[in-house]
């Protein structure tokens, strides 16, 4: 008898999966140290976490230039202007003399993130998951001055 590579696995007791093998956790891996926290007027205490290259800190000030904890808390320090589910988006402005910028904070005000990628634990918030420039790729320099 000719001995199939099933029956070679059987024998060394290992075992065969068709397809590939899950990973033992759903989620990804990204950094839950907060790195400023602010509350809104609605008493909620938003965590900026420093994340990773997907969400948080670490996204958003590479990616948008955004590298001063007060720029977040400003812009969260309003009133929440669109609101879907645990999705807030809070508008602001920055201004430096005659230049001014629009601020998009998008926070999840929720343990998980909608997609179930990031999960901050029990009874814990996600919280800011980007925050950026409108109109433009990355804020200008003078933001985090």
């Amino acid at each position: 008898m000719k001995m199939t590579s099933a029956m070679a696995a059987a024998a060394v007791g290992a075992v065969l999966v068709a397809g590939p093998v899950p990973d033992a956790s759903a989620q990804r891996y990204w950094n839950k140290k907060v790195r400023c926290e602010q509350s809104d007027p609605e008493g909620r205490v938003i965590p900026t976490r420093y994340g990773n290259g997907d969400l948080g800190w670490n996204h958003f000030s590479g990616k948008h230039n955004i590298r001063k904890c007060r720029v977040v808390d400003a812009t969260l320090a309003g009133k929440v202007d669109k609101q879907g589910g645990g999705r807030l988006e809070y508008y602001g402005v920055a201004r430096n003399g005659a230049r001014f910028v629009n601020v998009v904070v998008i926070v999840q005000y929720a343990r998980r993130t909608t997609d179930g990628e990031y999960d901050a634990g029990k009874g814990k918030e996600i919280g800011v998951v980007t925050a950026y420039c409108r109109g433009v790729n990355k804020c200008p320099d003078w933001i985090n001055q």
